[in-house]
Order: structure tokens, then C-alpha cells, then sequence
């Protein structure tokens, strides 16, 4: 049981801790682009929504390139942690952050995009400083939407594969997801162990999508 269990918590701890940083780069990047113009803002937008269209393994390539043992930040991390990044459970939560992250960046852009300027100028007026406008004002006007993209990210931090496989690896027990559980269970012929995490990840992923939907037709 514990062996059939461990690619279930891993996979929603590595989508749990993902979701929390795509949430905080994603409000933060999302709150300087949304409805702002300057040059070169199409090609930041374009480079932040490129992992969402580019194949998961190239994705996993970039990650191994910037982040392995031959790598400057990847000898820093060695030196200061006295362990490689590459083959951790935190690898995982980096591919599956990168992966996901175009989500919520699109969902926090649109729901920011969406608020009433002149609610947040009347803040200012009154004395609020960004950081208060942020939290009282564009953060509760653009909750369905930030509440979507956070679903949506979680989802596709849980379905992650190919970037995962090559920069997390597949070590059961440490860093074997569902989806790198399932591959391993089909092609060693274990289809009842494998439809059992199929069904697991359908259900959750029905669930993620049903409440991204109640959150959009909120909006």
C-alpha cells in the first residue's frame, strides 16, 4: 500500500509547493505587465507562455542545462546544500513551477486587466499605498480569475511528465510521481496498478477543472 501511495503524496506535495510559487511569481509578474505598454512587452509575454507550447522534454533540457552539476547555479547549489538539485523531489516542484506558471501568469494578467482603474486611483487618493491597493483592492476585484489560474496551475503541476522525468528522475519513493508511475506500470505490463493512478489523476483532474470553472463564470 505505501509503495502505491508514494506517487500520489508526491505528486500533490511537489503540486501543492509549485502552486504556492507560481501563485506569488504570477500575481507579482502579472501586477507589472496588465495594462501596461513598452517595448519588448511582446516578447516578455511570448518567453513567460513558452513553456506552456514547447515540448515537455525540451523543457527538461533547458532546466538540466541551468540547473545541473556542470552548471554554475547548479556547483552553487552542491556547494551550499553538499547536494545536487537534479534528481530531488525539489527538481520536481522546478519543472512542474515552470510548466504551470503560464497559466496562472495568463489568468492574474486577464483578472488585473479587468479592474477598475479609477477604483484604484481612488484608493491612491485616499491615502493607500501600492501595496495596500494591491491587497485590498486589485487582489479581491480580480479573485476569480487569481482563483482559477491557482486551480489550473495545480492541475498542470499534478499531470506534469516529460520535464519531470528528466530533471526529477523517476526514484520510487523520492521523486516517482503519478504520471512517471503510470509509464513505468504499463510498460512492465502492470495495467490494474497503472488504471489505478489513471483513475486517481482523472478524478483529480475533473475536480481542479470543475472548480476553475465555477470560479470563471463567477467572473
Amino acid at each position: 500500500m505505501t509503495t502505491f501511495l508514494d506517487p500520489i503524496w508526491i505528486s500533490l506535495k511537489i503540486a501543492l509547493v509549485a502552486s504556492v510559487i507560481v501563485t506569488v511569481l504570477g500575481i507579482s509578474v502579472s501586477r507589472l505587465m496588465a495594462g501596461r505598454t513598452f517595448r519588448g512587452k511582446s516578447i516578455i509575454d511570448t518567453v513567460i507562455m513558452l513553456p506552456l507550447v514547447l515540448p515537455p522534454s525540451v523543457v527538461g533540457f533547458i532546466l538540466l542545462v541551468l540547473f545541473g552539476a556542470s552548471s554554475p547555479i547548479g556547483k552553487w547549489i552542491e556547494a551550499v546544500f553538499n547536494h545536487p538539485l537534479v534528481f530531488t523531489w525539489q527538481a520536481g516542484v522546478i519543472a512542474a513551477s515552470v510548466v504551470a506558471f503560464p497559466l496562472m501568469y495568463q489568468s492574474a494578467k486577464v483578472g488585473f486587466e479587468a479592474v477598475d482603474r479609477d477604483i484604484e486611483d481612488a484608493a491612491r487618493v485616499d491615502g493607500a499605498g501600492k501595496w495596500m491597493v494591491l491587497k485590498r483592492v486589485s487582489i479581491p476585484l480580480a479573485s476569480n480569475a487569481l482563483i482559477s489560474g491557482i486551480i489550473l496551475s495545480f492541475a498542470r503541476a499534478l499531470g506534469e511528465f516529460g520535464a519531470t522525468l528528466m530533471f526529477a528522475g523517476n526514484l520510487p519513493g523520492k521523486t516517482q510521481t503519478m504520471p512517471t508511475a503510470i509509464y513505468v506500470a504499463i510498460d512492465s505490463g502492470q495495467m490494474t496498478l497503472a488504471w489505478s493512478w489513471v483513475v486517481i489523476t482523472i478524478v483529480l483532474s475533473m475536480v481542479m477543472l470543475l472548480l476553475s470553472y465555477r470560479a470563471t463564470i463567477r467572473t
